[in-house]
């Protein structure tokens, strides 16, 4: 009986693990096939990086995955929950409990301080004030950003833009994060800075990335590297 046990924690915890499953997604915009069948699972605690030529379907397959957008047909699995059946209001509230989002260009609001970007996806999933604040402030701290807490981005550098952009990400403690060419525009000291925190992320607390790169340094420092060519998944 013990042995069963044994046995039962270890592959049922691996089966746990698993946090997002899709299968056979497929989008086209047109006559244009972007998708042509995408089969994809992805564990907690997972840096994948996602790879290919422009337009092989890289950056349509990630907001897919991210409920950004929708399939023309397959299933995706998140959390336990097929996130294509859900109401846009309801994927709305999901995406913002569940997921976060890294970009190429951070996309923080101009008028607001970095405390304030970093608060702002916990502000609209609801709870005390102050609480949030004093989470944001620790995760900012968390990523060496002691004393840049209200900077407006114009006063930050593009190293620290990002890294408030990584914060905001992580304020409401998503099961996975997307991220979408996220050391594009940054110099090589600063790529090489984010591409280590993301590691950290993943040692520290079992973050699951999800990374679109050009960037073969950070593709091939990923658990899993998968190459996209015309629509699919080739290896």
């Amino acid at each position: 009986m013990g042995c069963f046990m044994d046995l039962f924690v270890m592959f049922g915890s691996s089966i746990t693990m698993e946090i997002l499953k899709s299968a056979e997604i497929k989008k086209s915009y047109g006559d244009l096939n972007v998708l042509k069948g995408i089969d994809l699972s992805i564990r907690k605690g997972e840096v994948i990086s996602i790879v290919g030529a422009s337009g092989a379907g890289k950056s349509t397959l990630l907001h897919i995955l991210g409920t950004l957008d929708t399939p023309d047909s397959g299933k995706l699995v998140l959390q336990d929950k097929n996130v294509l059946k859900l109401r846009n209001s309801e994927k709305a509230r999901f995406r913002n409990q569940h997921i976060g989002f890294i970009f190429q260009f951070h996309n923080l609001l101009p008028e607001f301080t970095a405390l304030e970007n970093v608060c702002i996806p916990a502000f609209i999933n609801g709870g005390d004030s102050a609480d949030i604040k004093a989470r944001g402030r620790e995760i900012l701290n968390s990523l060496s950003l002691e004393g840049r807490h209200d900077h407006k981005p114009s006063e930050l550098s593009g190293g620290e833009q990002q890294r408030v952009a990584v914060a905001r990400a992580l304020i409401n403690s998503p099961s996975i994060i997307f991220a979408d060419e996220p050391s594009g525009n940054l110099d090589s000291k600063n790529a090489k800075e984010l591409h280590d925190l993301f590691f950290q992320l993943r040692d520290r607390s079992g973050q699951t990335f999800v990374i679109v790169t050009h960037n073969e340094e950070l593709a091939n420092m990923a658990d899993r590297k998968l190459e996209m060519r015309d629509g699919m998944i080739v290896s």
